[in-house]
């Protein structure tokens, strides 16, 4: 699988003029596992959770043995959230022009994985934890096979569901 050819760009978009990938780190972050899902083609990957959910098959999560412990007493919970590092995205368009948007958007107003920092943000349905083993089964998820987990934290829809959330149209 080769790279995407990131230095193709659409009408209005607008590239940084550095690659954030390139400038000395400051968050001393780590992996600590790797998501595993059907999807090895960025083509055939959904671009969302309810894509992912209507297309997808079973997904899941391989904990690294040094953070294994760390899941003792998320069994039960329903979802979680993941958060993940889209390693496979560019990093240095700003302004991007989504191909279902009439206009150019910021990458701040998009959920676009090129950005600065290609964080991803999955609220995803729990099946199973296996806590010495290390796995969480997944109903579904969108993102490539081996793509690694930042961190999870359990979903509560007491304090995470926003139901009057609204969003610009068009």
């Amino acid at each position: 699988m080769g790279k995407p050819n990131w230095t193709e760009r659409r009408d209005g978009e607008v590239a940084l003029p550095f690659d954030p990938a390139r400038i000395a780190p400051d968050a001393h972050l780590v992996f600590i596992g790797k998501i595993r899902s059907p999807w090895t083609r960025r083509e055939d990957c959904p671009k969302n959770m309810a894509a992912a959910r209507e297309t997808g098959g079973p997904a899941g999560i391989e904990i690294d043995a040094p953070y294994r412990e760390g899941l003792a007493g998320l069994a039960g919970f329903s979802h979680v959230v993941l958060l993940s590092w889209l390693d496979r995205s560019a990093r240095n368009l700003i302004v991007q022009k989504p191909r279902h948007a009439s206009e150019p958007k910021g990458v701040f107003a998009l959920r676009s994985p090129v950005r600065p920092n290609p964080v991803g943000l999955h609220v995803v349905r729990l099946l199973a934890v296996d806590e010495a083993a290390g796995t969480l089964s997944l109903e579904a998820i969108d993102v490539l096979d081996g793509t690694p987990l930042v961190d999870i934290k359990p979903y509560f829809a007491s304090a995470d569901a926003m139901p009057d959330a609204t969003r610009p149209h068009g």
